[in-house]
């Protein structure tokens, strides 16, 4: 007898309708109940010029059941089997986490699907596990995490990007036909970041039904949406296989990546909120006491011009502008002189450094700050003492000379003498040098990618991990940054090893609104890189004012990108004012439930925080304001009949110049009741393309 099956969190319900393969019949708000008959009531007609029975969306649609779009499961063993067709054996529940275990007695396969429903954050994890029972080699094409979304999700918002110009966003209907992402770039990548949303048309940051899901993998995947002719949709992610990649011996398994999913009724707010609470509750390696420090790093400022008394002029410089953490980048290990040579051979240049790294550190860390180092241990140069010596341990196919990028190469991290050589050269610098914090990057995608022959993305991805896994075991206290070229990898699962994500290679102001928002949906502020960089972009050429650039570095892990013994005291003044400010509101912003409001000028971005009885506001005005005069500020996220202390505490100076007549607010402190910024709202000062105002509220 068809039983169903109900999951729920604080605010959501999972729903299964459990016949021979489960199927879930309801994902969204809560259900306080499930009536017995609910399962009549959901039972489908069977149209005409069809199967002649129901064919179940199921939590792994089957090809040979009759799914006519795509399955959750290709594969074949020599062939044949290359249809299965499951049935429940058993099933486990434990509180709100539910597996599944279905058997194909035909094709020997098991498969369990996993599902759990954190009851916190109303955030769903599912992962997959297929298990070779036969006696022959399966080999394995695709395995797919699969949610059903309803009827009336009828757009798609999906994000796009390339190096600089990471998390764009664009809209896609999701009414006929489907919409497919593939990355092939060996790592999360710039192009294609592993997450969509899918909502009720017009879904706003504050308004509409929203599904959003994120696939936690840092190597190749695929992401699909599709609508079948009946109406039904759903969303698929799976890591993306090469021919051959995965062949299961008889009895091995092969698990998914994790899909993560949740719902809001509350538009991409809601969203972002679960999110957020998902990764600060279970994923991230700090806790909220733990400040996270301001960083310098001297790659924009020096390149690859290392002179120790200068970096430690720099150190001296950046300690009086407040900054917590000094990061070395690249330059400092042997032959490094440029980006052509020497990766791979990490090493101390004693030639730039004769005195050894120690009294720089020590230098660093007399004037209260930690000491952090760049290295790229997945990579090598061809001209170095690593690749001369083991050219075999390049991640390729022998036979073929593929293209370097950056002139350099991947190491297969696969090989264990070529993995056992990067961990005991990582393990003896932070053994031997007093490095609080690694700025880990990877700066080129995979080509060719194999290991003894075979294709090799997972396996390398995997051995990423293990890598991480081994070195943070052996050196807890060290944290460590993903960086990709900026923003190539980043995801949940390698956030579960490190604790920063650097954004993106731009330090534009303008182009990090759009690059950090996008990320926002995602990830908390407290993990985002952002840093003030000079007043001319060294990745874009263009010129902006402090103003923006310190606000855009202000909401996320903050840190600067100059060098601090060459620039103007005026300058160093405006840097440190801003850090100053960051940290006066740092516990909020990384502590605090980040939202964004719809502009009424959508050449705006307005977003904020709120923690306890504290809300910041940050109102960028992007380009040329559609009107003459902003639209009343409202906000809809304050107690009505609470009293509220409002006052500005960042402009740009320019606003005034644009005024002949200046509010007689400004400058003041404001009482206010909730209902009136509720409804009524507050009109702002008028700014200036490509500038920004924060906003202070605390309720009295």
């Amino acid at each position: 007898m068809t039983k169903l099956l109900h999951l729920q969190s604080q605010n959501l319900s999972l729903v299964f309708k459990l016949g021979r393969i489960p199927e879930i019949i309801h994902w969204g708000n809560k259900v306080a109940a499930i009536d017995e008959d609910l399962f009549l009531a959901t039972e489908r007609p069977v149209s005409q010029a069809r199967l002649d029975v129901d064919v179940p969306l199921t939590v792994c649609p089957e090809l040979g059941a009759g799914h006519f779009n795509a399955p959750g499961l290709e594969g074949n063993r020599q062939g044949s089997d290359f249809a299965p067709v499951f049935t429940m054996e058993n099933y486990h529940c434990d509180g709100q986490k539910v597996v599944f275990e279905l058997v194909d007695d035909v094709a020997l396969l098991q498969l369990n699907v996993e599902f759990e429903l954190d009851v916190s954050s109303d955030v769903l994890r599912q992962k997959l596990t297929i298990k070779n029972l036969g006696d022959e080699a399966y080999s394995l094409d695709k395995l797919a995490c699969t949610l059903p979304v309803p009827y009336h999700a009828n757009e798609l918002m999906t994000f796009h990007g390339r190096w600089c110009q990471e998390f764009q966003t664009h809209r896609v209907a999701f009414e006929h036909g489907g919409f497919v992402q593939e990355n092939r770039r060996g790592r999360t990548s710039h192009e294609n970041f592993p997450g969509l949303f899918a909502g009720a048309k017009g879904f706003t940051e504050q308004s509409g039904q929203v599904w959003g899901f994120h696939f936690a993998w840092s190597g190749n995947h695929r992401m699909r949406a599709d609508v079948r002719s009946d109406g039904r949709r759903f969303i698929q992610a799976s890591e993306l296989l090469f021919s051959g990649e995965v062949a299961l011996a008889p009895h091995e398994s092969y698990s998914t990546p994790e899909l993560y999913a949740t719902y809001s009724s509350a538009g991409l707010n809601g969203i972002s909120e679960r999110f957020h609470r998902y990764v600060r509750e279970n994923i991230l390696a700090f806790t909220p006491e733990q400040a996270r420090p301001v960083h310098l790093n001297t790659w924009e400022g020096i390149y690859f011009d290392h002179d120790p008394d200068y970096i430690m002029q720099m150190a001296s410089e950046a300690a009086r502008m407040g900054v917590e953490r000094f990061i070395i980048d690249d330059g400092w290990f042997i032959g490094r002189d440029g980006e052509k040579a020497a990766l791979g051979d990490w090493y101390l240049d004693e030639t730039k450094y004769p005195n050894g790294l120690e009294p720089v550190i020590q230098h660093v860390i007399d004037r209260g700050m930690e000491f952090g180092l760049w290295v790229e241990p997945e990579m090598v140069s061809q001209d170095s003492l690593l690749y001369r010596a083991h050219p075999d341990w390049v991640l390729g196919v022998d036979g073929y000379q593929q293209p370097s990028g950056r002139w350099q190469y991947v190491l297969d991290l696969q090989n264990t003498d070529c993995f056992d050589y990067l961990f005991n050269r990582l393990d003896d610098l932070l053994s031997r040098y007093q490095i609080s914090y690694l700025k880990w990057d990877m700066n080129r995608e995979l080509v060719q990618p194999a290991h003894e022959g075979k294709p090799a993305v997972r396996g390398q991805t995997q051995a990423f991990y293990a890598l991480l896994d081994q070195l943070r075991s052996k050196h807890p206290k060290v944290e460590i940054e993903s960086c990709s070229s900026g923003g190539g990898r980043i995801d949940f699962e390698v956030l579960k090893r490190t604790h920063r994500f650097w954004a993106s290679d731009c330090n534009d102001a303008l182009e990090r609104q759009t690059i950090q928002r996008g990320m926002s949906y995602f990830f908390p502020p407290e993990v985002m890189g952002a840093h003030i960089g000079p007043a001319e972009c060294h990745s874009t050429n263009r010129m902006h004012n402090i103003n923006l650039r310190g606000v855009t570095a202000l909401q996320g892990h903050m840190g600067v990108e100059l060098d601090p013994v060459k620039v103007g005291e005026e300058e160093k003044a405006a840097f440190a004012r801003y850090i100053e400010l960051h940290k006066s509101f740092r516990s909020l912003l990384h502590n605090g439930r980040a939202f964004k409001i719809d502009p009424a000028d959508e050449r705006q971005y307005i977003y904020g925080v709120e923690h306890q009885d504290e809300m910041l506001i940050t109102v960028c005005q992007r380009a040329m304001p559609t009107h003459a005069l902003p639209a009343p500020l409202r906000l809809n996220c304050l107690d009505p009949e609470a009293m509220y202390s409002v006052k500005i505490v960042e402009m740009p100076q320019t606003s005034f110049q644009l005024m002949k007549h200046r509010p007689a607010w400004l400058g003041k402190t404001l009482h206010l009741r909730g209902d009136n910024l509720m409804e009524i709202g507050l009109i702002l000062p008028i700014l200036d393309p490509e500038s920004a105002l924060i906003l202070h509220l605390q309720k009295d």
